[in-house]
C-alpha cells in the first residue's frame, strides 16, 4: 500500500533534485531514504526515477505518483490544521463521570497521558453523580460518562470501549475458595460486600443471582476498594469485582473465581453528547481509555 511517507519522499525528491537533499528534507539518512524508495518500487513493480540522471528525472510511473502526492498532501495538511484548530477552539473542559468505583486507579496513567497530549484541556474525573451520571450528561453537568448500562437516546452517543470479566472474590480460606466456578445457588443468602450502590445495581445480583431466582444475603457497603478487599480477607462477606481490581489486593489472602462456567462478562461504554462542543475532545479521551483497558485485559 502506498503511504503518506512515500508521497512526502517523492515531493522531497522533486524539490531537492537528489537523494541526499531529499534525505535532509525528510530528516532521515540517505540509506534509510533509499530503502524506502526501493520498498515503494517493489510495491508498484516499477522504478520511480531514472538512476544517475542529472537533474533527477522521474519515470512515467514516478510522475504519476508525484502528481498524486501534490494533489493529496495539501489536502492532508489542510485537514490536519482544521482538526487541530477545531480542537483548540472547542470547549476544552472535559468532565468525566464514572459509574465504576474501581476504575479510578487504572485510569490515572490515561489521565496523565491525556494531559501531556492535550495540555490545554481541563480534565475532571469524578464519581459524584454516581448512577445518575447519564442524566447529568444529558443536562450538561458532565461531558463523558463511563458506564456498562447504556440508555438509548438521540442526544447521547455510546462508544464501546472493551469487555471485562466480573469475578467473585473471596478469602483464600473461604468454603468456595477452591471452586473453579460458582453457581448462583452457591451464593444464596451470602453476605455481599459492595461499594455504596443499591443491590439492584450490582452486577452479581442483576446478571447472575436474580435471573436464577436466588436471594442475596445482607449487603455491607464500603467506600474504598482497599477497605472492601480487607473485609473480604476477614471473611465478612463475598464480593464481585472487575478483574482489574484483584491487582489491588496488596498481599491479602484472596482468590477470584468465575461466576458460572463461562464467567460473567460485562461491556464498558463511553457516552458523550453528540452535539457537545467538546465531542471531539471526548472521543480522543475515550480512545485512550479503550487502549489502556484492552491492554489490561491482555494481562489477565
Amino acid at each position: 500500500m502506498i503511504e503518506l511517507r512515500h508521497l512526502r519522499t517523492l515531493v522531497a525528491l522533486k524539490e531537492s533534485g537528489s537523494l541526499a537533499g531529499a534525505a535532509k528534507k525528510r530528516f532521515v539518512t540517505q540509506s534509510a531514504l533509499s530503502h524506502q524508495i526501493k520498498e515503494l518500487e517493489t510495491r508498484i513493480n516499477s522504478a520511480i526515477f531514472v538512476r544517475k540522471s542529472k537533474p533527477l528525472s522521474f519515470t512515467q510511473e514516478g510522475s504519476r505518483l508525484l502528481n498524486l502526492a501534490e494533489d493529496i498532501l495539501p489536502k492532508v495538511i489542510e485537514t490536519e490544521f482544521d482538526l487541530k484548530k477545531g480542537l483548540e477552539e472547542g470547549d476544552n473542559k472535559l468532565g468525566v463521570g464514572i459509574e465504576c468505583h474501581s476504575c479510578f486507579r487504572w485510569l490515572m496513567p490515561v489521565m496523565e497521558q491525556f494531559r501531556q497530549e492535550y495540555p490545554q484541556a481541563d480534565l475532571d474525573l469524578s464519581s459524584r453523580h454516581l448512577f445518575d451520571s447519564l442524566n447529568a450528561l444529558e443536562l450538561g453537568e458532565l461531558d463523558v460518562v463511563l458506564t456498562s448500562d447504556p440508555v438509548p437516546g438521540q442526544s447521547i452517543a455510546y462508544q464501546h470501549l472493551f469487555d471485562f470479566e466480573v469475578r467473585l472474590v473471596v478469602a483464600s480460606n473461604h468454603p468456595l475458595a477452591n471452586e473453579e466456578f460458582v453457581t448462583p445457588k452457591q451464593l444464596e443468602n451470602q453476605p455481599i460486600l459492595s461499594y455504596p450502590v443499591a443491590l439492584e445495581r450490582l452486577d452479581i445480583y442483576r446478571h447472575f443471582m436474580e435471573p436464577a431466582g436466588i436471594q442475596a444475603g445482607a449487603v455491607i457497603k464500603c467506600d474504598l476498594t482497599m477497605m472492601l478487599l480487607q473485609r473480604i480477607a476477614c471473611k465478612d462477606g463475598i464480593a464481585a469485582l472487575p478483574n482489574w481490581s484483584i491487582s489491588e489486593s496488596h498481599g491479602l489472602n484472596l482468590v477470584s473465581i468465575k461466576l458460572g462456567p463461562d464467567g460473567l462478562k460485562r461491556p464498558l461504554f463511553g457516552a458523550y453528547r453528540r452535539s457537545g462542543s467538546n465531542a471531539r475532545l471526548a472521543q480522543h479521551w475515550l480512545e485512550m481509555v479503550a487502549k489502556e483497558g484492552i491492554e489490561k485485559q491482555k494481562l489477565k
